[in-house]
């Protein structure tokens, strides 16, 4: 499979639009442990993304990918605004001065962006926070490609592993962000921030399955 930067733009556009389909949901999960304003924050940002898209005209998906960092963090003034600029910046790197994308392209885009929010936001699996979503599938995502999966296979298999992390954030205590505050009473609640990170990750495994069946 390869991606030329029309179908990243496409896939990127439909991430946002998922998001926004998704915004009550997000925030009523945030209610419960934070300040129920999380899904109108995915939304503004990726709201910006989507602006941002539609006016670059380069070939340069590593550079996109930079714009699309600092739009984010421009839309975004809270917590989350600083960790997916540092993942689209951190994932523009593998990226630059390429306008069609490889396979191990799109593989070590993701696993560098997981990477940027680990090392920006500081947390691990089992703090309650996107992380327990992105650290289990970029695990799964890599584990799969070096068993020879396709990359659209192996990002079926991140969300699964995705959707178990996120799944266990409702098992967990918060020790990360404003629903720390809270203690016990996080518990039985799932993170909101796991939550849209799963949309994320799902909305675009969804497109490359429609690339690969030819839709």
């Amino acid at each position: 499979m390869r991606l030329s930067i029309e179908q990243f733009k496409q896939i990127m556009d439909q991430i946002g639009r998922d998001i926004e389909d998704r915004k009550d949901y997000l925030s009523e999960l945030d209610r419960a442990v934070g300040d129920g304003d999380h899904g109108v924050t995915m939304s503004l940002g990726w709201e910006a993304i989507r602006n941002k898209l539609r006016e670059y005209e380069g070939e340069d998906c590593g550079a996109m990918c930079k714009e699309m960092g600092m739009v984010f963090l421009n839309a975004v003034g809270s917590s989350v605004g600083p960790l997916y600029a540092t993942a689209f910046i951190r994932g523009s790197g593998v990226l630059q001065g390429k306008a069609e994308l490889e396979e191990e392209d799109i593989t070590n885009f993701w696993l560098a962006a997981v990477n940027g929010i680990r090392e920006r936001g500081k947390a691990e699996i089992g703090d309650k926070t996107m992380i327990d979503t992105w650290l289990p599938a970029a695990e799964a995502l890599q584990n799969s490609r070096e068993k020879g999966m396709g990359v659209a296979e192996s990002f079926r298999e991140a969300v699964r592993a995705g959707e178990a992390g996120m799944k266990s954030t409702a098992e967990l205590v918060s020790r990360k962000g404003r629903s720390s505050r809270i203690g016990d009473r996080a518990v039985g609640h799932i993170d909101p921030g796991a939550a849209s990170a799963w949309v994320i990750l799902s909305s675009f495994s969804q497109a490359l399955d429609d690339i690969e069946a030819g839709g």
